[in-house]
């Protein structure tokens, strides 16, 4: 089978002069993409999309390599008959006899012909007897629910998280003996579930982030692990609603109390609090309890809690109840 020359920069949609970040970030993404996971009705064309990615990663990703392949250039055909003519198949076999035979079209090391005739002798991340290599582990982010109460009162709390972390077979290497790892498919990270025990701040707000540290992905050859950074979500409560450090509650009362005043039962997040309401108070009137509102962070105090009184009109009256209201009307209206 005649060897085909692979045009790396075009597996992964990048530019010829494109950045290390830039490389990396286009394969993360088409690795996402076309893992055979991702793709359950059509997994043997995900992995041989996904082969070929990784393939691709596997040069541009390491500078030796990637400075080989761009030296090589159109001149690529001439060098692989020089290559071709210094080996002969006993050379070969013995270089490559401790490995798994892999498919058709592919070399020892589970990548292309094309591969492994300028590639799999450089810089094999993580293989035997290469330089030693360590890397902080990524941060990570992902999201906690809360519910307000939770918030309120912090304390400890346990989640499970399913995270992308480090492959634990191939260490993030994406390679297990010279081939493609089976577990993370070459990616050299996989989705784990993992729990933990989170500590609340109390008063937390929506979108404010937890930092868990070195709770992150794992690092590379022994480095540090990473952070998790868990970015807070506040369930919507069925009673109050939150702003900053402030807590609004609607409160249904009697046009009675409105009109005549008297002591209503609020609901606080400490329980329930006796208001009074003053004679005369018009509905939808806002009410400050002090201090019943949100712990602040930053220090000791508390936000306030706004009452919102909502007339709350009687129903099935009586003839007797109709007619004293229609008294009260003509009263007010001054016809009686």
């Amino acid at each position: 089978m005649p060897l085909n020359y692979k045009n790396y920069y075009e597996v992964l949609g990048v530019p010829k002069d494109a950045a290390e970040k830039d490389i990396k970030s286009a394969y993360r993404r088409l690795a996402r993409k076309w893992h055979p996971d991702a793709n359950p009705t059509d997994t043997k064309a995900a992995e041989e999309k996904f082969k070929e990615i990784a393939e691709a990663y596997e040069v541009l990703g390491d500078s030796e390599k990637r400075k080989k392949y761009d030296v090589l250039g159109s001149d690529w055909q001439r060098a692989a008959r020089e290559a071709d003519q210094q080996r002969s198949y006993r050379s070969a076999q013995q270089d490559y006899g401790n490995f798994n035979a892999g498919p058709a079209g592919a070399g020892p090391s589970g990548f292309s012909d094309f591969f492994d005739m300028f590639f799999s002798g450089i810089g094999k991340r993580g293989a035997p007897g290469a330089s030693s290599f360590s890397q902080r582990g990524q941060d990570l982010e992902t999201t906690i629910e809360l519910t307000l109460p939770e918030a309120y009162n912090g304390g400890k709390k346990s989640v499970s998280l399913q995270l992308d972390d480090v492959c634990t077979r191939c260490g993030g290497t994406g390679t297990d003996r010279n081939r493609i790892c089976p577990v993370c498919h070459g990616t050299g990270r996989t989705l784990e579930t993992k729990k933990f025990d989170v500590t609340i701040p109390r008063g937390v707000r929506e979108g404010q982030r937890i930092r868990l540290a070195g709770q992150g992905g794992g690092g590379v050859g022994g480095g540090q692990g990473g952070d998790l950074f868990l970015v807070v979500e506040l369930r919507d409560d069925e009673k109050y609603e939150r702003k900053g450090d402030d807590l609004y509650v609607d409160l249904p009362v009697s046009i009675y109390d409105l009109v005549l005043g008297g002591d209503v039962r609020v609901p606080t997040m400490t329980g329930d609090v006796t208001m009074t309401i003053p004679a005369g108070t018009q509905s939808n009137k806002l009410l400050r309890l002090g201090g019943k509102g949100m712990p602040k962070l930053k220090d000791s105090g508390y936000g306030d809690e706004y009452v919102k009184l909502v007339a709350q009109l009687p129903d099935k009256l009586t003839d007797k109840e109709t007619k004293l209201f229609r008294e009260l009307a003509a009263l007010r209206n001054g016809k009686k």
